[in-house]
């Protein structure tokens, strides 16, 4: 029997997430046993060319044309797209940019900083051009399934893989809606 294919992204985050899906320990073993990983970053996957899955995750928002891409790209080819996280749900931390312009906190990043000597922005072609705002990904493209915290727990992954795996759309309890 074939195993349903499983892609996942980290964009605009801090790993968080990725860490609590790994944290799942036994349960973690139970999900490999049904699926097959694909692309993500646990596989230290290169470049953004999805082959169709059943379930595509993405761990944080977006901030950056080339994230909005990486988003368009799993969505296109995930039967499911479930987001982990604040920022890929909400915008999480990062939308903390969204008060100032893009210049301004490229100038405090680059240039500013206390610790900066000689500073300037970076200009290359093989840089992503950032978004004037951070954003969660429902403002890019259609999310079926959201896992909210920060991180969400292992026990909410969980949860939503098993429930995905058997043919339902979870919709989180809320006593698992927070991380102790």
């Amino acid at each position: 029997m074939k195993l349903p294919k499983i892609a996942t992204v980290w964009l605009e985050g801090c790993s968080g997430c990725h860490m609590s899906f790994l944290d799942m320990d036994e349960d973690l073993l139970n999900i490999f046993s049904r699926v097959e990983l694909t692309d993500s970053p646990i596989t230290d996957f290169k470049d953004f060319n999805f082959q169709d899955v059943a379930l595509g995750i993405i761990e944080g928002g977006i901030a950056n044309e080339e994230q909005v891409e990486i988003a368009k790209k799993l969505r296109e080819k995930s039967k499911i797209l479930m987001v982990w996280g604040d920022c890929a749900v909400f915008g999480g931390i990062n939308t903390l940019r969204n008060a100032f312009s893009t210049q301004e906190i490229l100038q405090r990043g680059y240039i500013e900083t206390e610790s900066t000597v000689n500073g300037a922005i970076p200009v290359h072609e093989s840089l992503p051009v950032l978004l004037e705002k951070a954003l969660p990904v429902n403002r890019f493209v259609t999310v079926d399934v959201y896992v909210p915290g920060c991180p969400p727990s292992p026990d909410a992954i969980a949860y939503c893989l098993n429930e995905i795996l058997q043919g339902r759309i979870p919709v989180l309890p809320t006593d698992m809606m927070h991380f102790d």
